[in-house]
């Protein structure tokens, strides 16, 4: 009896033990933030799948938000993670100039600070800035356009707020510029998404715009467009591009319902800016990073992987 009630008491002693080690924070641990300009986008849920098992590994813990594009919102959540006691912090910022503040004071606290996906503006403080190498994205799209046009009426979808989406614009609209005879017709914001793209698009088909061709600055804004084409039985007659090589788009451009994108390597960045952090939490020198973009055409669409993300 008195053996029983032992091993009853230390198997008690145990369970207590183990659940108090699980709300405890472990001895070392470090918290990471993170926030990206919105979690509505494949995209940013890759690199975030890359850094999370990095951060696991490390035996650290994530802190991730979600501003839902809303600058205002990602500085509050950035204030609450540094009172949460971060030691390093990853952002896509939904505003490239409206973090100043926060970051500044992020620094003064001694948090690193790691920029992903899209620049934040000069003098705004960051350790390390990793991005696509969003021009050249927006060149290669454009030398393809080139290629198919001698003359167009072309809309432009933007996210003006993005400097990562006015970079991919300049450099399409720096490129195709040089026919003086493709003319902008229309620059139309669309955030990068597809349910303001879709209506925005819908909205100057009703009002009779002349146009025969698109870019957009990402792939759910050029999914959005192949849905309000196709709902107005003009697709045929409009040439779509974009930016990404999402699995949704590179399936459009195998269909023949889209015709080019500039593939991003999401699965590449996130390994890269798990790596940075880590090596600025070591101590050691780390250098910005553009991530070369590939062309990807109906040519080539299937050496991307149609299905998934590259």
């Amino acid at each position: 009896m008195i053996y029983t009630i032992f091993w009853s008491l230390v198997f008690v002693v145990v369970v207590i033990y183990l659940n108090a080690s699980q709300l405890k924070p472990v001895k070392g641990q470090m918290r990471i933030g993170v926030t990206y300009m919105t979690m509505n986008n494949e995209f940013y849920k890759i690199i975030g799948e890359e850094v999370s098992y990095r951060v696991e590994a490390e035996g650290d813990r994530l802190i991730l938000r979600d501003p839902a594009l809303n600058p205002e919102r990602q500085a509050e959540q950035i204030e609450d993670m540094l009172d949460m006691g971060i030691k390093a912090l990853i952002v896509a910022p939904a505003d490239s100039g409206c973090l100043r503040e926060v970051l500044k004071k992020a620094k003064e606290q001694g948090v690193y600070i790691v920029v992903v996906d899209t620049a934040v503006e000069d003098g705004i403080p960051a350790d390390c800035t990793i991005t696509s190498d969003n021009y050249k994205a927006g060149v290669l799209v454009g030398e393809h356009y080139l290629s198919e046009h001698e003359s167009a009426s072309l809309v432009i979808m933007t996210h003006e707020s993005a400097r990562s989406a006015r970079e991919r614009v300049a450099g399409f609209v720096d490129t195709v510029s040089q026919n003086p005879d493709i003319h902008i017709v229309r620059e139309i914001e669309c955030e990068g998404q597809v349910e303001i793209a879709m209506p925005k698009m819908q909205e100057a088909i009703d009002e009779g715009l002349m146009f025969d061709s698109v870019f957009c600055l990402n792939d759910l804004a050029s999914v959005g467009i192949v849905a309000a084409l196709d709902e107005n039985g003009i697709l045929d007659q409009v040439d779509v591009y974009g930016v990404d090589a999402s699995p949704d788009s590179k399936a459009l451009i195998y269909e023949g319902m889209m015709d080019a994108t500039a593939a991003q390597f999401p699965t590449l960045i996130g390994k890269r800016v798990a790596d940075t952090v880590y090596d600025l939490l070591d101590g050691k020198e780390v250098q910005d990073a553009l991530i070369p973009v590939k062309l990807v055409t109906q040519n080539n669409v299937e050496e991307f992987g149609i299905s998934r993300w590259q």
